[in-house]
């Protein structure tokens, strides 16, 4: 049986071998796990802290069929998974605001726009195609999010293109992806990135969309359909 392994942002105590983590972290973790022990109770799942992989300095060794899932960008060179370029992409947070705004005309967070993007768009790409998540939205309070955020149809349909053309420039491979962004004046998309895996603003989904954003995650990785996505007390998004 195949080892998943999630690649976590967390801290190792040494001498114990146990990862303590933040609690947001943690939050993703946990629901990550749930996500896979829902679809395969046997499933054997192992957690890593990213620090770890760095200061192996390429030592690591994986003697068992593994499923890589890092829930973090951060991630040594030198780690060779399926989705690794992906992931390097995504680092390239400059190259592709850049792209965006030359071959897209979409205004991007290049330094004249000050604010990071404080709304992000879950693109959930499974074999068929993506389907489109209700926004999330950063609340007054650090590390509290919420879904679904209500958007005119004038953003909505920029918003979706901008993120298709993304996911299709680069290639991407099934995942759940967040893209990061602002809306300038109510209603022009600011672009700021894209994350490849389902960051902390996906918290929000756990208790408000079926499935969530970590349990889609693990249906595209292991490449199960998802017909659609439903908010609670919503009709299904796509």
């Amino acid at each position: 049986m195949s080892k998943v392994l999630i690649i976590a942002n967390a801290e190792v105590v040494e001498g114990k071998g146990l990862i303590t983590t933040s609690p947001v972290t943690e939050t993703m973790v946990n629901a990550f796990k749930q996500a896979i022990r829902e679809d395969n109770p046997q499933q054997e799942i192992e957690v890593i802290a990213t620090a770890s992989l760095w200061s192996n300095c390429g030592q690591f060794k994986n003697k068992q069929e593994t499923i890589f899932c890092p829930l973090s960008i951060q991630l040594p060179p030198w780690l060779n998974f399926p989705n690794q370029k992906i992931y390097q992409d995504c680092q390239q947070v400059e190259h592709l605001r850049h792209w965006v705004k030359e071959k897209l005309k979409y205004a991007t967070n290049d330094g004249s726009y000050q604010t990071l993007g404080d709304l992000w768009l879950p693109v959930v790409l499974t074999d068929k195609g993506p389907l489109y998540g209700e926004v999330i939205a950063e609340g007054e309070v650090p590390n509290f999010y919420q879904q679904p955020i209500d958007l005119e149809d004038e953003v909505r349909q920029p918003l979706y293109f901008l993120a298709h053309q993304l996911v299709q420039h680069l290639g991407a491979p099934p995942s759940v992806y967040l893209l990061q962004f602002s809306l300038r004046l109510g209603k022009e998309v600011v672009f700021d990135r894209l994350w490849p895996f389902p960051a902390a603003p996906a918290m929000a989904s756990i208790k408000v969309q079926k499935p969530n954003l970590y349990s889609c995650h693990w249906r595209c990785l292991t490449h199960q359909p998802i017909l659609d996505l439903t908010i609670a007390g919503h009709l299904p998004v796509a």
